[in-house]
């Protein structure tokens, strides 16, 4: 490998210009002069856009901009020790010692970790007192070769592997440091946008800091060279978790669970003492902010597209989208229990009227259907309006992630755009699912279009959203729409028919199962619009409506509650400590009618969750129909339990249901064996997406 500075890349104690951009081209310049590089404006324009991300000034004098860039041939370090000093956005003041980072756009591994190990240099007070005092132009080179390993015995720092996790063995801890009367146990992840500088230099000011506190802490740098994942155990056994980043956290479903600090890698530099004293602090606090196990599937899902087939990727793609409209599901159904409870059952019919004509100093005075008088008729229309105004963003929700999923930001607005259209033109959720793929992948094509320079910052902002949602709205109003909602014209058809038969109770099993095989997708939510369609058809004389809805928000109980019973009271050694962690939320889930609590067994294992979930969704439908049990409510679940009659009918159907699939999965998990699964699983997870 040649050398990575040479003397014709130093220049000591000069004037390259009053701010930034002039230091920064002029390093770039010599890069070029030097042959090194073919294009010193292309090299700055990558360098400058670097520095817009994040200023690269540090504490201490020290500044590091840094880029690959294709303008580079040959991985290169340009140093300038400045007369006077500039502002590099550090906060105890200019720069005077700058280096530019130069890597070729596809540089090797071996080039990235070499100047890797310069950044970790940096953090060094000998390192940076060499370079002021040195004399002449190979007096740098030959201290900054000597840092690096290029020349003479490598110093620790760069004898070590540069992607390396690094601990800090702490010989004294005062109390606040303490848990439990030990040290308090943190791992630290540290990324930057170019892998280079910053994430080493973070990881070394944490490890440093750690040390000096007393405080076992471990770090994992995620550079551009590669990464070594920190042991498992050593992160199951860690009171909380440091995410000192610019870019998404590797591997995030490894950290499931634990408490998290968050914050940008330059943070982690400046202030590590401060990040370690918060993750500290996060240990001992059981509300402190947690790693989401459902989104940690999905980012470190994301991560790794480009290494699965088509199937797995619309699965992870769509459960993208889900993971994102929970939300709205479970903030939206409990609000409208809430409204429910406050106001009534029969709240729905002027809620809008009370909270555009009343006020809390002019409550409404007419139909008035709360137990709790005017005050509670205006609050809970209030809070009725609210949740159904969450739950009326669902299909946009959905198709906006899942465009997201497939194209990042840039897809989100088509994406909402397509879900909204597909409201506009009844095709529900199917439609929205179709609208959101469209959007996201007309975005991403357009988003690899080589474009010229001057029209990239367009791009995202303005020239992708409008030609997406142009391409897949369009598609959705003149050709997908109204298909899609003669389909679910079609299925509500066949159920009413059906539910007006002696055949009630076959409704009751079909409307579990559909409820229970896809967890809050497509099929599901069928289940749920007939159910909700029909309420207001409901009557004393017509019960049947109200029949059905009690059939659909019990049978969509029973899969994330059977998997909570499963996993963290009956058989928790047959779940991994992720689903341990997802069953202690399920329970609060299932207990709102929240299907979707049980999509992350299902998304792991759905060859035995889905049919399990089945055959509990199936017994809670037909008891209820057999229990005659009604409800009056469209929404969450056991917290509406006034609006349910008989409500110990209810219970025993939600019960049973429960029992019956958590015993299911739990014999499926033991006998049979996931050898015998493995052909069959990847078509099962595409099933469980969509």
């Amino acid at each position: 490998m040649s050398q990575t500075i040479t003397p014709g890349l130093v220049s000591l104690d000069v004037d390259l210009g009053a701010d930034k951009a002039a230091v920064i081209r002029a390093l770039a310049e010599r890069v070029v002069a030097q042959g090194r590089a073919t294009d010193a404006e292309g090299l700055f324009a990558d360098a400058w856009a670097r520095e817009q991300k994040d200023e690269t000034g540090l504490p201490g004098g020290i500044a590091i901009p840094h880029a690959k860039s294709a303008a580079v041939s040959e991985a290169s370090l340009a140093f300038a020790r400045l007369a006077p000093g500039v502002d590099f956005g550090a906060a105890d003041g200019p720069a005077d010692l700058v280096f530019l980072i130069a890597a070729p756009a596809g540089a090797a591994e071996a080039h990235l970790a070499v100047l890797s190990k310069l950044a970790r240099s940096l953090m060094q007070d000998d390192f940076t007192a060499g370079l002021r005092a040195a004399v002449t132009d190979e007096d740098v080179v030959a201290i900054v070769r000597r840092a690096i390993g290029e020349e003479g015995a490598p110093d620790a720092a760069a004898s070590a592997p540069v992607d390396a996790p690094t601990s800090s063995a702490a010989p004294a801890a005062d109390d606040t440091v303490l848990i439990d009367g030990r040290p308090a146990r943190i791992v630290a992840v540290t990324s930057c946008a170019t892998g280079i500088a910053h994430t080493f230099m973070a990881a070394d000011a944490l490890t440093a800091s750690g040390k000096s506190s007393g405080v076992d802490l471990t770090v994992e740098p995620q550079g551009s060279s590669g990464y070594q994942a920190l042991p498992q155990s050593v992160i199951d056994d860690a009171d909380a978790v440091i995410f000192a980043t610019d870019v998404d956290v590797r591997e995030l479903q490894r950290f499931a669970g634990k408490p998290v600090v968050r914050s940008g890698v330059k943070r982690g530099i400046e202030q590590p003492s401060a990040l370690i004293a918060e993750a500290v602090a996060a240990a001992k606090n059981p509300s402190a902010p947690r790693v989401n196990a459902a989104a940690a599937a999905a980012t470190s899902a994301s991560a790794s597209d480009a290494n699965i087939g088509w199937g797995a990727r619309i699965q992870r793609i769509l459960l993208t989208g889900v993971s994102y409209m929970i939300p709205f599901v479970a903030g939206g159904g409990l609000l409208i229990a809430l409204g429910f409870a406050l106001g009534g059952y029969e709240v729905t019919a002027n809620a809008a009227d009370v909270i555009t004509q009343n006020s809390l100093w002019d409550l409404p005075t007419e139909d008035i259907t709360s137990q709790f008088g005017p005050l509670g008729q205006y609050l809970g229309s209030v809070m009725f309006m609210i949740g159904a105004t969450s739950m009326g963003f669902l299909v946009s929700a959905l198709a906006g992630y899942i465009a997201f999923a497939i194209a990042d930001r840039p897809g989100i607005a088509p994406g909402f755009v397509a879900g909204a259209v597909a409201v506009l033109m009844d095709a529900g959720f199917i439609g929205g699912i179709i609208g959101g793929l469209l959007a996201g992948f007309v975005a991403a094509a357009i988003g690899r279009l080589d474009v010229p320079r001057w029209l990239r910052g367009l791009m995202p902002v303005v020239i992708i959203p409008l030609v997406a949602s142009i391409v897949a709205s369009g598609l959705m109003i003149l050709f997908l729409g109204r298909p899609i909602a003669t389909l679910m014209d079609a299925l509500n058809v066949w159920l009413t028919d059906l539910a007006g038969t002696s055949g009630i109770v076959l409704v009751g099993v079909i409307l579990g199962l559909m409820m229970c095989f896809d967890l809050g997708g497509p099929i599901n939510k069928v289940a749920y619009a007939f159910a909700v369609a029909g309420l207001a058809a409901g009557s004393a004389e017509n019960p049947t409506p109200y029949l059905i809805m009690a059939a659909v928000m019990a049978a969509g109980m029973v899969p994330p509650l059977a998997m909570a019973l499963a996993s963290t009271l009956l058989a928790r050694d047959l779940f991994t400590p992720v689903e341990r962690e997802n069953g202690k939320a399920a329970w609060l889930l299932g207990a709102s009618f929240i299907s979707e609590g049980a999509i992350p067994f299902a998304a792991a294992d759905p060859l035995r969750v889905i049919p399990a979930s089945m055959v509990g969704g199936a017994v809670t439908g037909a008891l209820t129909m057999v229990f005659g049990v009604q409800s009056l409510a469209p929404h969450g679940g056991i917290f509406v339990f006034f609006a349910i009659n008989p409500i110990w009918g209810f219970l025993i159907a939600l019960v049973a249901g429960t029992v019956v699939s958590a015993l299911v999965v739990v014999a499926l998990k033991k006998w049979v064996g996931r050898k015998e699964l493995m052909q069959a699983e990847a078509p099962m997870q595409a099933a469980v997406a969509v």
